[in-house]
């Protein structure tokens, strides 16, 4: 049996490889996905003062850490039962929208897109940011790193820096806005709206007019029919802050409806002994493997899935980007690559909503906390991180002490999707031992899609992992190998 290592995988957060093995006559027999770290916050996050969460949560991952800051602060509100003030709450979601919109466009231009601005079998050299600034131009280059520092400016100003939050309190926010931060908020998102329309019709230019691009989209290389996940508001549009949790079927009929405090009613995690991952399931479908269909537990998030799970957008453009590209599509969509679509809908629906909120003059206001007085026991944060549903669900004595930590995330939501989708492209994508590096960028393109965060999804540690030491000498001579 030949093997084929994909050894590191490319463009995502964390660290993977992908192990493919080909039958006696070149055919796929199996490929699998392996993720070699384990990070293990749940655990040693025990012992440790609730209230230091949104601060410790946002070192798991330096791609999302504002999604794990709110998470982690709204956990706080619930466990505490203070609700935040109504200007805590806009400051929240205003930062939150400006985290999205940087946070899409950033795997945009330097993630996923590259392999269909550059192409999904060009030279490897050329698929990266550089590639996409070749082929769409350096005034557009200058845009992208123009318009991720204005909106990285209003994290640093809302959160201290941009990286790292620190504003988020239980019943509210650590810092008041002034008119001059408004302002300044201001003109950056009417330029985000801008720059996000701009993106779309890049999208739509280069990606839609492009048949062969269209072809694989839609096509069935990169196809799973499961269930969608993703967070409502009260008319069931999309949402990144707050709402309900809504799952619809393969056939988009609503199949569940809760709130994040509900959770452990409708989702469990399956362990696999060969990774760090967790795969999660429908708990009112049941585990049925690595297969999809309307008979298997497994769903799905991030941006797709919160447009299938949705029955609209509230804000004007990204409602008119979201019927015309299911118009495309069909609703729901079960295409994996439509995820790219997906999310540049959703950063304009970000971009609108940062532009309402600083149009806002309450956001200004200095009423920005409730001050806790209940005793904590137990509370649950949920918000949308640009890669799905993400829950924190804390439990701690009296003081506040973490007696229990855990944490939902969106990749290891999306896990068994992940794992069946490299399986499927590799299946497709190679026949009679024909492999080129294009091919292998094509199945690295199943994974990309869902924009996965290996190192937030990271949290089972099984009995035995395969372990390879290798031992070399001065001169960089192999002298051992030891494995376990």
């Amino acid at each position: 049996m030949r093997r084929i290592t994909i050894d590191p995988i490319t463009r995502l957060e964390g660290h993977g490889k992908i192990e493919i093995f080909l039958n006696d006559q070149g055919e796929v027999d199996k490929a699998i996905l392996q993720i070699p770290e384990l990070r293990g916050f749940e655990k040693f996050c025990e012992g440790r003062p609730a209230e230091e969460m949104p601060r410790i949560t946002t070192m798991i991952c330096g791609v999302c850490p504002t999604a794990h800051h709110m998470a982690a602060t709204k956990a706080l509100d619930d466990l505490w039962k203070v609700e935040p003030t109504s200007t805590a709450k806009k400051i929240r979601e205003l930062m939150y929208s400006a985290f999205f919109v940087e946070d899409h466009l950033l795997h945009f231009f330097f993630l996923g897109g590259p392999d269909f601005v550059v192409g999904p079998t060009a030279p490897a050299g050329e698929r990266n940011v550089l590639g996409v600034i070749a082929k769409a131009g350096l005034e557009v280059g200058g845009k992208v790193i123009d318009t991720r520092k204005r909106l990285r400016q209003i994290l640093r100003t809302i959160g201290g820096k941009p990286i790292h939050p620190t504003m988020g309190l239980p019943g509210g926010v650590s810092k008041r806005l002034t008119e001059e931060d408004r302002k300044m908020i201001l003109d950056t998102a009417q330029a985000a709206v801008e720059f996000t329309k701009f993106t779309l019709g890049l999208f739509d230019d280069i990606v839609l007019k492009n048949k062969d691009y269209v072809d694989l989209i839609v096509g069935d290389i990169y196809k799973h029919k499961t269930y969608y996940m993703g967070l409502v508001d009260k008319n069931n549009r999309v949402n990144f802050y707050d709402g309900d949790i809504r799952v619809v079927d393969t056939n988009g009929k609503e199949f569940a409806k809760f709130k994040g405090q509900q959770y452990l009613d409708h989702i469990k995690e399956h362990v696999e002994p060969w990774s760090y991952v967790k795969f999660n399931y429908l708990k009112n479908v049941g585990w049925k493997g690595f297969v999809d269909g309307q008979d298997s537990g497994i769903y799905r998030v991030a941006p797709l899935a919160r447009l299938n799970a949705a029955d609209g957008m509230a804000t004007p453009a990204a409602q008119e980007a979201y019927e015309k590209m299911f118009k495309v599509l069909g609703k729901p969509a079960h295409q994996t690559l439509g995820m790219h679509w997906a999310r540049l809908v959703e950063a304009l629906y970000a971009a609108e909503r940062l532009l309402e909120l600083a149009r806002d003059p309450e956001i200004t206001s200095p009423d920005i906390v409730n001050i806790p007085t209940r005793t904590p026991k137990e509370g649950v944060g949920v918000v949308e991180a640009p890669r799905g549903t993400l829950l924190h669900h804390y439990q701690t004595d009296d003081k506040g002490i973490l007696t229990g930590v855990n944490l939902i995330v969106a990749t290891q939501n999306n896990a068994a999707p992940i794992w069946m989708s490299i399986e499927k492209a590799a299946k497709s994508l190679i026949h009679k031992g024909q492999v080129s590096d294009g091919i292998l960028n094509m199945i690295e393109m199943a994974f990309r899609a869902y924009d996965p965060c290996h190192a937030c999804a990271t949290h089972s540690l099984p009995g035995r992992m395969p372990l390879e030491v290798s031992v070399y000498d001065a001169r960089g001579a192999l002298v051992k190998t030891l494995r376990r």
